[in-house]
């Protein structure tokens, strides 16, 4: 049953909104909290529902733009969060979302699982390596620590179990509304299932996507923030923030690969670096994983 909620008095600015979202804005109107307030986004949390149970309104101009975005109208003269306040109410259905003094309609969708289209392992290969020289290890918030590298190990060896156990040593790892080790699991399970889904033989890698998912998604309210356990369900199922995304096509060969590193490096303190850092991790996973389905076939 809808929640009750007053009569809207604001004009409703209009939205774009990730498909991601699309099951929370389309419902009945729900009550919802604002958690998180930046110069270019605002993080709603619902308070009902099924995953994501928080959606981000964010600026036009915002460099950042993650799966489970409203993107808004914004320019250098009109701020459109500058009346909204960490604690104020909201609500998200019927088409709209509002967050104090905000309230947006959406307008139109966008899809944030990228179409990556057949793939070959030289092209992966040779991104893998781009990726890899763009990559500034000493940026990651978990640098150093033994986990990520023991998850890409495990997930490189088709290693379910162990794979699982690494991940749940690193979920809820680190500081901010986006933990370290949650940010590289997200880009790790982005890669597995997309690029897995690319690939001649990559059915292995999504299969380790799906059930490597479900097991860190599975109680990620309890271990993580609540931003963090939406965007890792959105990871699960294919969905990446708009950087992310980029990269993605730069290692299938559908964009400049470089640009789409140094956009996805500069976003956040820590938190590009980590995605960027799994999604070299589940391309290499993946590459791995391929190489050895096509080994059995040979010698079968």
């Amino acid at each position: 049953m809808a929640e009750s909620s007053p009569e809207p008095t604001r004009a409703p600015v209009p939205g774009a909104a990730s498909l991601a979202v699309r099951e929370a804005v389309e419902r009945p109107r729900r009550a919802a909290k604002v958690i998180a307030v930046f110069p270019s986004s605002v993080y709603l949390q619902l308070k009902s529902g099924n995953e994501p149970r928080v959606v981000a309104l964010v600026g036009s101009e915002s460099v950042a733009r993650p799966a489970n975005a409203i993107v808004v109208p914004s320019n250098g003269r009109w701020g459109p969060f500058a009346g909204v306040r960490e604690g104020d109410d909201g609500w998200v259905g019927d088409g709209h979302a509002e967050a104090g003094t905000l309230r947006v309609r959406v307008k139109r969708w966008w899809d944030p699982s990228p179409v990556l289209g057949p793939v070959s392992t030289s092209r992966l290969r040779q991104g893998a390596m781009q990726l890899e020289s763009g990559l500034d290890v000493s940026s990651c918030g978990l640098a150093g620590h033994p986990g990520p590298r023991l998850l890409a190990e495990r997930c490189a060896a088709g290693d379910l179990a162990h794979a699982v156990l690494a991940a749940e040593k690193i979920v809820g790892l680190g500081p901010g509304l986006t933990p370290s080790g949650d940010d590289v699991i997200a880009g790790l399970l982005l890669s597995l299932r997309l690029l897995g889904g690319s690939l001649d033989g990559g059915s292995r890698a999504i299969w380790l996507a799906d059930w490597l998912g479900a097991a860190v998604t599975a109680d990620a309210q309890t271990r993580t923030t609540s931003l963090s356990a939406s965007l890792l369900h959105c990871a699960a199922r294919g969905q990446a923030a708009g950087e992310a995304a980029a990269v993605l096509r730069g290692l299938a060969g559908q964009e400049s690969l470089v640009p789409a590193v140094r956009r996805l490096m500069s976003t956040g303190r820590n938190s590009g670096p980590d995605v960027a850092w799994g999604l070299l991790a589940g391309c290499k996973a993946t590459l791995s994983l391929c190489e050895a389905a096509a080994s059995r076939r040979v010698t079968a």
